[in-house]
């Protein structure tokens, strides 16, 4: 491999890094080089970063490399923060959600069986968000994937833990639950947008 394309490699590798960062180890392993050059390539990206317009730079912290935002443009930063992002999810999206917070671990198809619908795009749309995991997989035939809530879903609806759900009464019918839920997460999603705004 050529030297820009270690360049690019391994900025990809310092953005996928995200807060936890990467060390010369680390990179020299997975793009099979010596540290030495990974060091030459950090250090000219330092010096691009510094001496071009660019917004971020990058940092190093007892031997772990970062990327980071520039200080001098935290004024644009600190208004991102502050302006209000819509973060409403979908009913579907809602209804997998509760679903798996009461029921987790789940499979996709016990979702489906609950939901009566096909389930794969909340799920997906749950994924990405962080909201939800795969957690192993059910010791069934297929061994489909099971999926349980993250932390973000705890610090999202701002509970310590899952024995803070609110309790589901048992003589509901299906349709309550989910009219219970549906509420639940409502006013959640209310509560956090009040938080933004």
């Amino acid at each position: 491999m050529e030297i820009p394309s270690y360049r690019a490699v391994i900025e990809g590798l310092l953005f996928a890094s995200g807060d936890e960062g990467v060390t010369v180890k680390q990179i020299a392993e997975i793009i099979e080089t010596t540290e030495s050059t990974v060091l030459h390539i950090l250090n000219e990206l330092a010096y691009d970063y510094e001496h071009t317009d660019r917004g971020v730079m990058l940092t190093e912290s007892r031997g772990v490399y970062y990327l980071t935002t520039k200080p001098e443009h935290s004024e644009y930063y600190k208004k991102l923060l502050e302006t209000p992002h819509t973060t409403q999810m979908s009913q579907a999206a809602l209804e997998t959600l509760a679903i798996i917070a009461y029921k987790q671990p789940i499979t996709r198809t016990e979702i489906e069986e609950i939901r009566g619908v096909k389930s794969d795009r909340p799920v997906q749309t749950l994924l990405s968000r962080g909201l939800i995991e795969e957690v192993g997989r059910k010791n069934t035939i297929g061994r489909p994937m099971l999926f349980a809530t993250t932390k973000d879903f705890l610090t999202y609806f701002g509970l310590t833990s899952l024995d803070e759900l609110p309790p589901l009464p048992e003589d509901l019918t299906k349709e309550d639950i989910e009219k219970e839920t549906h509420l639940f997460f409502k006013n959640m999603d209310d509560a956090n947008q009040n938080k933004i705004n």
